[in-house]
């Protein structure tokens, strides 16, 4: 081969590895709301896209969730193995990109062989003979395919996206697990605040009891007053064994979240006041770049579309470059000297021609993979804007229910006073004191489990919108004065919701 030829035949291989067929990759468009439907005093404005997510746990300013929170991030198996998957994804990488490069090998022979006499003859002229020798063998090999059609550069193309949405799962799945978390505390501090209910409830229906059984004794009522406060009593104590087991059940849960066996893992009960801390908002179209499990979706879509270029790839020759250089003798002794060189050049080229379909069945199936992608990621974000919708509405009616319960209770708190006043004086039956007392235990029973549910509401918003954006704990200052919120360093505030 003369040099023109070889340098000819390079420029050749460089320009057909230029081609790249399949589709190039453009993530579809999704129509988005401009707004959020909010009520007031919440308004939008433009979040920083570019700022990190936090620890959005710290904004409930609870240390005992906070210390939950980096023990299940540190000791969850179930992060573990997140994390170990985007580590696979991240092999598959490194494993793709080496088709890039020639691939180099070194082989090694040494044998001593006795060759037949008996074996078919090459050459009616000269007859054969059997003979004992040694062989000694080694050369360098060196592969490379020729990436005449860009199969390796999609099958890089979508190995990277693959790693990409290992990161977004992992990314989601923390979420998940510190939001599912915070779900089971604030569940579990909701029902501490039920059996506060409860204990002062009974301790008024001990006394009410205690009242009741003096006022029989002395004859100044029946045993039915006894007998009803005695039923009211033993309801409520009821209520007091079904709550600890429910509270246990939540306490178990925590445990697992946390790497923790339940056997040994406790949560000390702790009964305070549940306020919802402000959540800032952004724009809908923001929910595209915050929710991980919608970049998940999106990167699916983009290792999708490679696929389609790695099976049209099949369609044009297959051209490997097998060069090959080394030394073989029959003696050690001579194995290095000159005359022991040997050496080879060579391309393989394969190209189907008739395949029954196979390439193009391929090709409809990788398609059709990248249309499965598409419409689920078309519903993750349907799903994402409604889950957001749903938290921000339900922030503000829980808030409203919230205050009405408030009110109920110190509507019911007169009622009972009412009650007690009128069957001292003889001018009620204790029927009216039993009433009075439940209609007070419901009410409180209701107001703490809305606070509850205003935690849980927050906690899913959050979860909602992708997480948090740190540096904007001071938008409820910002938000309670007059006119915008002034932007951030790291970019504009985002707006809030309580």
């Amino acid at each position: 081969m003369t040099r023109a030829t070889r340098v000819a035949a390079a420029g050749l291989a460089v320009a057909l590895a230029g081609c790249t067929v399949g589709p190039d990759y453009q993530r579809p468009e999704v129509e988005t709301p401009a707004a959020w439907v909010v009520e007031a005093p919440f308004r939008a404005s433009t979040p920083g896209d570019a700022i990190e997510k936090g620890p959005w746990w710290e904004r409930f300013g609870d240390p005992t969730l906070a210390a939950l929170e980096t023990q299940a991030i540190a000791a969850s198996p179930t992060l573990a193995a997140a994390s170990a998957r985007l580590a696979q994804a991240q092999a598959q990488v490194a494993a793709a990109e080496s088709g890039l490069l020639p691939s180099v090998g070194f082989a090694g022979r040494m044998a001593r062989l006795k060759i037949s006499r008996d074996r078919p003859l090459t050459n009616y002229q000269s007859p054969n003979f059997s003979t004992v020798q040694s062989d000694f063998v080694t050369q360098l090999t060196v592969s490379y395919e020729v990436d005449l059609a860009g199969r390796v550069r999609r099958t890089i193309e979508g190995a990277r996206a693959s790693a990409a949405q290992s990161a977004a799962d992992l990314q989601n799945t923390r979420l998940l697990l510190t939001a599912e978390l915070a779900t089971d505390y604030y569940t579990l501090r909701e029902l501490d605040i039920e059996l506060d209910v409860l204990s002062r409830s009974i301790e008024l229906q001990r006394r009410s009891l205690d009242l009741a059984t003096a006022r029989h004794d002395l004859g100044a009522t029946s045993g039915l007053d006894v007998a009803g406060q005695q039923a009211l009593l033993d309801s409520t104590l009821t209520q007091v064994d079904v709550l600890h087991r429910q509270r246990s059940q939540f306490e178990h849960a925590i445990a697992t979240l946390t790497g923790t066996p339940a056997p040994v893992f406790a949560i000390a009960p702790n009964v305070r006041e549940l306020v919802p801390p402000d959540v800032p908002i952004g724009v809908p179209s923001d929910v595209l770049e915050r929710r991980p499990d919608v970049a998940s979706a999106e990167r699916a879509m983009a290792a999708a579309n490679a696929q389609i270029g790695v099976a049209t790839a099949a369609f044009y020759p297959s051209i490997i470059l097998g060069p090959a250089y080394g030394v073989e003798s029959a003696s050690m002794a001579s194995l290095f000297n000159a005359s022991s060189l040997l050496w080879s050049l060579g391309v393989s080229i394969a190209q189907p021609l008739i395949d029954s379909g196979r390439i193009r069945a391929n090709v409809d199936l990788a398609r059709g993979g990248y249309d499965v992608a598409v419409a689920n990621y078309r519903r993750l974000v349907l799903t994402a804007m409604q889950e957001a919708e749903d938290g921000i509405t339900g922030l503000a009616a829980l808030e409203r229910a919230s205050a009405q319960a408030s009110a109920a209770i110190a509507s019911a708190q007169r009622v009972l006073d009412l009650a007690n006043a009128r069957y001292e004086g003889g001018v009620a039956t204790y029927l009216d004191v039993i009433t009075a007392q439940q209609s007070l235990l419901n009410s409180e029973r209701l107001a703490a489990q809305l606070r509850g549910q205003r935690m849980l509401t927050a906690v899913f918003l959050v979860k909602a919108l992708g997480g948090d954006w740190p540096g904007a704990s001071s938008l409820a200052a910002a938000s309670a004065g007059s006119g915008p919120p002034a932007p951030s360093s790291g970019g504009a505030a985002p707006s809030s919701v309580r």
